[in-house]
Protein backbone atom coordinates (compact mmCIF):
# COMPACT_ATOMS: atom_id res chain seq x y z
CA UNK A 1 0.00 0.00 0.00
CA UNK A 2 1.53 3.22 -1.17
CA UNK A 3 0.07 6.22 0.67
CA UNK A 4 1.31 9.71 0.97
CA UNK A 5 0.32 12.33 3.61
CA UNK A 6 0.47 16.07 2.72
CA UNK A 7 0.15 18.17 5.93
CA UNK A 8 -0.48 21.42 6.38
CA UNK A 9 1.02 22.79 10.55
CA UNK A 10 -0.69 26.01 10.61
CA UNK A 11 -0.73 28.54 13.75
CA UNK A 12 -3.93 27.25 15.27
CA UNK A 13 -4.81 23.75 13.13
CA UNK A 14 -3.38 21.20 11.34
CA UNK A 15 -5.15 20.28 7.98
CA UNK A 16 -4.15 16.81 6.35
CA UNK A 17 -4.92 15.33 2.87
CA UNK A 18 -3.92 11.44 2.15
CA UNK A 19 -3.05 10.26 -1.32
CA UNK A 20 -3.12 6.59 -2.72
CA UNK A 21 -1.95 5.76 -5.99
CA UNK A 22 -2.29 9.35 -7.13
CA UNK A 23 -6.44 9.64 -5.74
CA UNK A 24 -7.14 11.48 -2.45
CA UNK A 25 -8.22 8.55 0.32
CA UNK A 26 -9.37 11.60 2.89
CA UNK A 27 -8.87 14.85 4.19
CA UNK A 28 -9.48 16.41 7.76
CA UNK A 29 -8.35 19.05 10.23
CA UNK A 30 -7.50 19.12 13.80
CA UNK A 31 -7.20 21.98 16.38
CA UNK A 32 -4.75 22.03 19.48
CA UNK A 33 -2.86 23.60 21.75
CA UNK A 34 0.45 23.59 19.97
CA UNK A 35 1.61 23.16 16.49
CA UNK A 36 3.43 19.41 17.24
CA UNK A 37 0.38 18.22 19.34
CA UNK A 38 -1.92 19.56 16.68
CA UNK A 39 0.25 17.44 13.50
CA UNK A 40 0.36 14.21 15.45
CA UNK A 41 -3.43 14.61 16.64
CA UNK A 42 -4.20 14.52 12.99
CA UNK A 43 -1.75 12.26 11.88
CA UNK A 44 -3.67 9.74 14.57
CA UNK A 45 -7.10 10.93 13.42
CA UNK A 46 -6.72 10.36 9.98
CA UNK A 47 -4.73 6.73 10.37
CA UNK A 48 -7.87 5.93 12.72
CA UNK A 49 -10.81 7.00 10.70
CA UNK A 50 -9.26 4.89 7.60
CA UNK A 51 -8.15 1.94 9.51
CA UNK A 52 -4.11 2.35 8.71
CA UNK A 53 -1.13 1.88 10.47
CA UNK A 54 2.05 4.21 10.41
CA UNK A 55 3.98 1.37 8.57
CA UNK A 56 1.18 1.80 5.95
CA UNK A 57 2.17 5.54 4.90
CA UNK A 58 5.21 5.93 2.60
CA UNK A 59 6.09 9.43 2.93
CA UNK A 60 4.96 12.31 4.13
CA UNK A 61 5.08 15.95 3.16
CA UNK A 62 4.93 19.09 5.83
CA UNK A 63 3.97 22.36 4.99
CA UNK A 64 2.93 25.73 6.75
CA UNK A 65 4.51 27.84 9.23
CA UNK A 66 4.62 24.87 12.48
CA UNK A 67 6.58 22.79 10.17
CA UNK A 68 9.48 24.72 11.60
CA UNK A 69 9.11 23.17 15.04
CA UNK A 70 9.85 19.67 13.71
CA UNK A 71 12.96 18.12 12.76
CA UNK A 72 12.55 14.47 12.91
CA UNK A 73 11.41 11.61 10.45
CA UNK A 74 7.96 11.52 11.96
CA UNK A 75 7.08 7.97 13.21
CA UNK A 76 10.46 7.32 11.73
CA UNK A 77 8.19 7.50 8.49
CA UNK A 78 10.64 9.39 5.41
CA UNK A 79 9.62 13.00 5.84
CA UNK A 80 10.00 16.01 3.69
CA UNK A 81 9.35 19.76 3.81
CA UNK A 82 7.64 21.90 1.69
CA UNK A 83 7.77 25.60 0.60
CA UNK A 84 4.40 26.66 2.03
CA UNK A 85 3.83 29.18 -0.77
CA UNK A 86 4.45 26.52 -3.45
CA UNK A 87 2.14 24.24 -1.82
CA UNK A 88 -0.60 27.04 -1.96
CA UNK A 89 0.43 27.34 -5.61
CA UNK A 90 0.11 23.49 -6.66
CA UNK A 91 -2.99 22.48 -3.81
CA UNK A 92 -4.72 25.43 -5.94
CA UNK A 93 -4.38 25.08 -9.45
CA UNK A 94 -5.10 20.89 -8.57
CA UNK A 95 -8.13 22.03 -6.78
CA UNK A 96 -9.69 24.14 -10.07
CA UNK A 97 -7.69 22.75 -12.92
CA UNK A 98 -7.00 26.24 -13.97
CA UNK A 99 -3.44 26.27 -15.31
CA UNK A 100 -2.56 29.24 -13.84
CA UNK A 101 -4.29 31.77 -11.29
CA UNK A 102 -3.53 34.25 -8.63
CA UNK A 103 -4.28 32.38 -5.51
CA UNK A 104 -5.43 34.55 -2.35
CA UNK A 105 -4.73 31.78 0.50
CA UNK A 106 -6.68 33.47 3.44
CA UNK A 107 -5.52 32.05 7.64
CA UNK A 108 -4.44 33.77 10.22
CA UNK A 109 -2.41 36.40 7.82
CA UNK A 110 -3.66 36.73 3.65
CA UNK A 111 -1.15 35.34 1.64
CA UNK A 112 -0.82 36.51 -2.33
CA UNK A 113 0.76 33.81 -4.74
CA UNK A 114 0.65 33.63 -8.40
CA UNK A 115 0.58 29.97 -9.84
CA UNK A 116 1.18 28.80 -12.97
CA UNK A 117 2.46 24.62 -13.85
CA UNK A 118 5.99 25.87 -14.42
CA UNK A 119 6.26 28.35 -11.91
CA UNK A 120 4.63 29.97 -8.27
CA UNK A 121 5.89 33.32 -7.13
CA UNK A 122 5.06 34.75 -3.39
CA UNK A 123 4.12 37.99 -4.35
CA UNK A 124 3.77 39.12 -0.97
CA UNK A 125 0.71 39.36 1.78
CA UNK A 126 -1.26 41.13 4.24
CA UNK A 127 -1.67 41.38 7.90
CA UNK A 128 -5.42 41.07 7.37
CA UNK A 129 -6.93 38.12 8.04
CA UNK A 130 -8.29 35.87 10.24
CA UNK A 131 -6.13 36.92 13.20
CA UNK A 132 -7.70 40.41 12.42
CA UNK A 133 -11.12 38.86 12.93
CA UNK A 134 -10.39 36.94 16.25
CA UNK A 135 -8.86 40.29 17.28
CA UNK A 136 -10.68 43.12 16.72
CA UNK A 137 -14.03 40.43 17.80
CA UNK A 138 -12.08 39.92 21.40
CA UNK A 139 -11.92 43.99 21.72
CA UNK A 140 -15.16 44.83 20.12
CA UNK A 141 -17.91 41.79 21.18
CA UNK A 142 -15.29 39.85 24.17
CA UNK A 143 -15.60 37.01 22.24
CA UNK A 144 -12.34 35.03 20.36
CA UNK A 145 -14.43 31.91 19.45
CA UNK A 146 -14.69 32.06 15.78
CA UNK A 147 -17.75 29.91 16.02
CA UNK A 148 -19.67 32.18 18.22
CA UNK A 149 -18.19 35.26 15.90
CA UNK A 150 -19.47 33.63 12.92
CA UNK A 151 -22.81 32.82 14.60
CA UNK A 152 -23.11 36.56 15.47
CA UNK A 153 -22.25 37.29 11.99
CA UNK A 154 -25.00 35.74 10.63
CA UNK A 155 -27.93 38.10 11.86
CA UNK A 156 -26.05 41.30 11.13
CA UNK A 157 -26.79 44.02 8.67
CA UNK A 158 -24.08 45.86 7.16
CA UNK A 159 -25.73 48.80 6.23
CA UNK A 160 -25.54 49.68 10.34
CA UNK A 161 -21.80 49.42 9.78
CA UNK A 162 -20.41 50.73 6.59
CA UNK A 163 -20.72 53.90 4.29
CA UNK A 164 -22.02 53.03 0.92
CA UNK A 165 -21.22 54.72 -2.10
CA UNK A 166 -25.44 55.73 -1.65
CA UNK A 167 -24.56 57.22 1.31
CA UNK A 168 -22.32 59.67 -0.04
CA UNK A 169 -23.76 60.71 -3.49
CA UNK A 170 -26.72 62.65 -4.48
CA UNK A 171 -26.57 60.72 -8.14
CA UNK A 172 -26.25 57.46 -9.33
CA UNK A 173 -22.33 57.07 -11.26
CA UNK A 174 -22.84 54.04 -13.72
CA UNK A 175 -19.27 52.69 -13.13
CA UNK A 176 -20.15 52.85 -8.70
CA UNK A 177 -22.63 50.62 -7.74
CA UNK A 178 -25.02 52.48 -4.91
CA UNK A 179 -24.25 49.75 -2.65
CA UNK A 180 -20.34 49.48 -3.10
CA UNK A 181 -18.91 50.32 0.21
CA UNK A 182 -16.98 53.32 0.39
CA UNK A 183 -15.59 53.10 3.90
CA UNK A 184 -15.27 49.77 6.54
CA UNK A 185 -16.71 51.17 9.58
CA UNK A 186 -17.93 54.31 8.11
CA UNK A 187 -21.08 54.75 9.18
CA UNK A 188 -21.56 52.60 12.27
CA UNK A 189 -24.45 53.50 14.36
CA UNK A 190 -25.03 53.64 18.10
CA UNK A 191 -27.50 51.61 18.02
CA UNK A 192 -25.59 48.99 15.92
CA UNK A 193 -25.87 44.92 17.32
CA UNK A 194 -23.07 42.76 18.10
CA UNK A 195 -24.31 41.15 14.81
CA UNK A 196 -24.13 44.06 12.80
CA UNK A 197 -20.20 44.76 14.87
CA UNK A 198 -19.34 40.85 13.52
CA UNK A 199 -20.50 41.22 10.10
CA UNK A 200 -18.70 44.49 9.90
CA UNK A 201 -15.03 43.14 11.11
CA UNK A 202 -15.74 40.06 8.67
CA UNK A 203 -16.25 41.79 5.54
CA UNK A 204 -13.89 44.39 5.84
CA UNK A 205 -11.47 41.52 5.87
CA UNK A 206 -12.66 40.11 3.16
CA UNK A 207 -13.18 43.32 0.81
CA UNK A 208 -9.43 44.28 1.94
CA UNK A 209 -8.26 40.80 -0.19
CA UNK A 210 -10.62 41.39 -2.56
CA UNK A 211 -9.32 44.67 -3.79
CA UNK A 212 -5.42 43.49 -2.80
CA UNK A 213 -6.17 40.42 -5.24
CA UNK A 214 -7.61 43.15 -7.73
CA UNK A 215 -4.33 45.46 -7.42
CA UNK A 216 -2.22 42.72 -7.81
CA UNK A 217 -3.27 41.97 -10.90
CA UNK A 218 -3.96 45.15 -12.61
CA UNK A 219 -0.78 44.18 -15.30
CA UNK A 220 -1.16 40.70 -15.64
CA UNK A 221 -2.90 38.61 -18.08
CA UNK A 222 -4.28 36.57 -15.35
CA UNK A 223 -8.27 36.69 -15.11
CA UNK A 224 -9.17 34.11 -12.42
CA UNK A 225 -8.85 34.09 -8.40
CA UNK A 226 -8.45 31.29 -5.84
CA UNK A 227 -9.81 31.68 -2.51
CA UNK A 228 -8.42 29.38 -0.43
CA UNK A 229 -7.80 28.58 3.54
CA UNK A 230 -9.58 28.49 6.61
CA UNK A 231 -11.56 31.88 5.97
CA UNK A 232 -12.78 30.54 2.42
CA UNK A 233 -15.28 28.43 4.63
CA UNK A 234 -16.95 31.15 6.12
CA UNK A 235 -21.01 31.62 4.72
CA UNK A 236 -19.74 36.01 4.06
CA UNK A 237 -16.62 34.96 1.53
CA UNK A 238 -19.42 33.65 -1.16
CA UNK A 239 -21.02 36.74 -1.02
CA UNK A 240 -18.23 39.14 -0.93
CA UNK A 241 -16.17 37.52 -3.48
CA UNK A 242 -19.60 37.34 -6.01
CA UNK A 243 -19.74 40.85 -6.31
CA UNK A 244 -16.13 41.49 -6.88
CA UNK A 245 -16.21 38.96 -9.77
CA UNK A 246 -19.34 41.36 -10.71
CA UNK A 247 -17.72 44.75 -10.41
CA UNK A 248 -14.25 43.81 -12.13
CA UNK A 249 -14.19 41.52 -14.27
CA UNK A 250 -11.87 38.87 -12.48
CA UNK A 251 -13.43 34.99 -11.68
CA UNK A 252 -13.33 35.34 -7.99
CA UNK A 253 -13.43 31.42 -7.13
CA UNK A 254 -13.77 29.20 -3.93
CA UNK A 255 -13.03 25.96 -4.93
CA UNK A 256 -14.57 22.74 -2.90
CA UNK A 257 -11.98 21.49 -0.30
CA UNK A 258 -10.38 24.79 -0.21
CA UNK A 259 -8.63 24.64 3.23
CA UNK A 260 -6.80 21.85 2.24
CA UNK A 261 -5.57 23.55 -0.67
CA UNK A 262 -2.00 24.03 1.05
CA UNK A 263 -2.39 20.23 2.62
CA UNK A 264 -2.74 18.57 -1.18
CA UNK A 265 -0.70 21.09 -2.54
CA UNK A 266 2.44 19.82 -0.65
CA UNK A 267 1.71 16.38 -2.23
CA UNK A 268 2.30 17.85 -5.63
CA UNK A 269 6.34 15.84 -6.24
CA UNK A 270 4.07 12.84 -5.15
Amino acid sequence: MSIVLGIDVGGSTTKIVGIKNGKCLGMLQVRAADQITSMYGAIGNFLSKNTLFPGDISTIYLTGVGASFIDEQVYGIETHKIDEFTAIGHGALDLTKLDQALIVSMGTGTAFVRASKNEVLHLGGSGVGGGTIIGLATLMLGKSDIDAILALAEKGDIRNIDLSVRDILSKEVQTLPSDLTAANFGKIKSTASDSDIALGIINMVFETAGMLAVFSLKKDTIKDVVITGTLATFPQAEKVFNEFSKLTGINFIIPQDAVFATALGATHLA
